[in-house]
């Protein structure tokens, strides 16, 4: 979106169901800048944080480093 005021810019892209959206600009794609299709476009979200959280499960791992205590 090309205009003046950012301002309704940023207002008429709030209610796009888009991906990526550019305002005064257009295909600036920095490798952290997560981009994927909406509805049934697309796969979901590449790049960034939003990838490795789209990919991933959260696990928790503790890990004493101590000795060990058992009577066996």
């Amino acid at each position: 979106m090309f205009t003046n005021d950012v301002t309704r810019a940023h207002r008429v892209i709030a209610k796009l169901e888009a991906g990526t959206c550019w305002i005064n600009h257009y295909n600036v794609t920095p490798i952290e800048l997560p981009f994927g299709g909406m509805k049934m476009s697309g796969l979901g979200r590449e790049n960034g944080r939003a990838a490795i959280e789209h990919y991933t499960h959260l696990k928790s791992v503790y890990v004493a480093l101590g000795d060990v205590d058992a009577p066996y």
